[in-house]
């Protein structure tokens, strides 16, 4: 690759060969390009008329679905920028749950916007530092148009709710849906100075095939996907006294490799009867603590399985850690690392520990617990894919709920946020001046892009759509600002009153996100490819039969 000119016009090789690269506007846009690719794979996806997809991985497994961020995890995206706008649509998920494909949208649009004001000899940097005064100017504004809403408003974060799920394949049970979503995290938000904080985690999803997506229902307690390990032992115990043990109940083996010989029949009777008696030890300490019902999380061996069936003690084993977790939240129970050193003071309490058939399989209930901030979900429908899907539906439900009541406020949804936004930025354009103003403009026109994709899918006329949201939020009134596209009637409607209604975090985020990564992507002017490595001969040989490990006989001394 050369790189500048020497003496006698000589080429400088700087570097390697094979290294691939591109500048200025070539590398420009390169990027957009790939970046808006991403965008228009998931803009048919947008709002409660979009298309779904259909992922098949390596292996010819199917994912169904609508829900931007799992669209853009399932493919596998080579080129760089590419990588970058998936990221986007991965923090807006963890942040939000929702609004992921918006985000992306946004970021593509924000880019095409660019790709012409660079045409146009703009600088990217002046662009950059435009979209930045753009977005924080914007984050204000959709602070004005937000609306409070508190934990007692029930109707209020359904609607939230309903909203996230509008346009996923949840079989008309949106309203059922969010009735549990709203109840689950009510469940388990905690008060924190005048705040609430919500941890989705606590909130245990279990898939089951099966019946009807109507079948889904709510645990105020925990489910584990384990039965109990001895068919002597009871399906339900009531007032459960519950130890948690994160060791096996097996005898421990030596950590390294050790022989002990036997020469005499009667030694090995002893040597088994001292394995045995150490195996009964355990179940005694178990019995000892008062306990009734044992949680493993590691194995518990055969003869233990036994002992403890005899002593009536109900016993599950190979719990996941979070499982573990999740239990001794809810029982107020203490996971013990010794099984020694458990006392009573360390089980977790419960009014019934049960085994019940959920679909084909058994599960373990614990309910009745003294502190119910874990609490367990269990999703039903008819096929893998139907329950995979209302999971999704359910965790952006959750999410968005939660982040609701976590702020405390609420803005409208269909476009109507983005349109406000547009107007409101092409003002604040004309107070900037300088060329900035060009770079501010183009982000206000960029918000159009969701009523826009809004209207497309739903068959409707975009630009007459966007037309008529402008026109509807120019005219004088409390509600103008809260006009979005009713895609049903094809009209403005105050989406307030339609219960079309999002959390402020979900659309400040977008724009923040959308913003940056657009930023980044602008202000790369070289992109500097180094050669792929070639892939790797089959059978792990280097070619060269036998000489695996020399690169072939170049590798070998004195051969040079």
């Amino acid at each position: 690759m050369a790189y500048g000119m020497g003496q006698g016009n000589q080429p400088i090789i700087v570097l390697r060969e094979g290294t691939d690269r591109s500048r200025n506007k070539e590398a420009q846009f390169n990027n957009i390009a790939a970046a808006r690719a991403v965008a228009d794979s998931v803009k048919s996806t947008l709002g409660p008329k979009g298309m779904d997809k259909m992922l098949v991985d390596s292996m010819g497994d199917v994912v169904i679905t609508n829900d931007g961020v799992t669209i853009l995890k399932e493919i596998d995206v080579q080129h760089p920028a590419a990588k970058m706008v998936v990221e986007i649509a991965k923090t807006q998920d963890t942040e939000c749950g929702d609004g992921t494909t918006s985000s992306v949208i946004i970021a593509g649009e924000l880019l095409k916007k660019a790709e012409a004001l660079v045409e146009q000899n703009i600088h990217p940097t002046i662009i950059a530092n435009g979209y930045k005064m753009a977005a924080a100017e914007a984050i204000k504004i959709l602070d004005t148009i937000a609306v409070s809403v508190t934990p007692d408003d029930t109707e209020m974060l359904k609607r939230v709710s309903m909203t996230a799920m509008t346009g996923k394949s949840v079989g008309g049970q949106g309203e059922f849906l969010s009735g549990i979503a709203v109840k689950a995290i009510k469940a388990v938000a905690e008060k924190s100075g005048k705040g609430y904080t919500v941890d989705v985690e606590n909130i245990k999803v279990e898939k089951r095939t099966g019946g009807s997506i109507a079948e889904t229902e709510i645990i105020e307690g925990v489910v584990i996907d384990k039965e109990r390990v001895h068919p002597r032992m009871a399906t339900q115990v009531k007032k459960a006294k519950i130890a948690l043990l994160s060791v096996p109940m097996e005898v421990k083996k030596t950590e390294v490799d050790a022989k002990i010989q036997i020469r005499d029949p009667s030694q090995m009777q002893m040597f088994l009867d001292q394995e045995e008696a150490v195996l009964k030890k355990m179940v005694d300490q178990v019995a000892a603590s008062g306990a009734n019902v044992v949680f493993c999380q590691k194995g518990i061996d055969d003869l233990v399985q036994h002992y403890l069936a005899k002593a009536s003690i109900f016993a599950a084993r190979r719990l996941k850690e979070s499982d573990m977790e999740k239990i001794a939240k809810a029982t107020g129970g203490i996971i013990v690392g010794k099984i020694d050193n458990l006392t009573k003071n360390d089980l977790g309490v419960a009014e019934v520990v049960e085994q019940k058939k959920v679909g084909e399989n058994d599960m373990v209930f614990i309910t009745g617990c003294k502190n119910p901030k874990a609490i367990s979900v269990i999703v039903r429908g008819g096929t893998e894919h139907v329950v995979d899907e209302v999971e999704r539906s359910l965790h952006d439900a959750l999410r968005v709920v939660g982040v609701a009541l976590e702020d405390g406020k609420i803005v409208p949804g269909a476009g109507a946020p983005e349109v406000e936004l547009s107007l409101r930025l092409a003002n604040y354009a004309s107070t900037v001046g300088g060329r900035e103003q060009l770079a501010i403009e183009a982000f206000a026109s960029a918000m159009e892009i969701i009523p826009w994709a809004l209207a497309e899918n739903a068959g409707l006329d975009a630009i007459d759509m966007v037309i008529q949201l402008k026109s509807a939020h120019e005219k004088k009134g409390a509600a103008a600002k809260n006009m979005g596209l009713d895609l049903d009637a094809g009209k403005p409607v105050d989406m307030l009153k339609a219960n079309v209604i999002e959390p402020l975090r979900v659309k400040t985020q977008a724009v923040k996100s959308a913003a940056e990564v657009a930023n980044m992507i602008l202000r790369i002017d070289d992109v500097i490819a180094s050669k792929k490595a070639p892939p790797a001969p089959p059978g792990g040989m280097d070619g060269m039969g036998g000489m695996g490990g020399m690169g072939g006989m170049g590798g070998m001394p004195g051969m040079m």
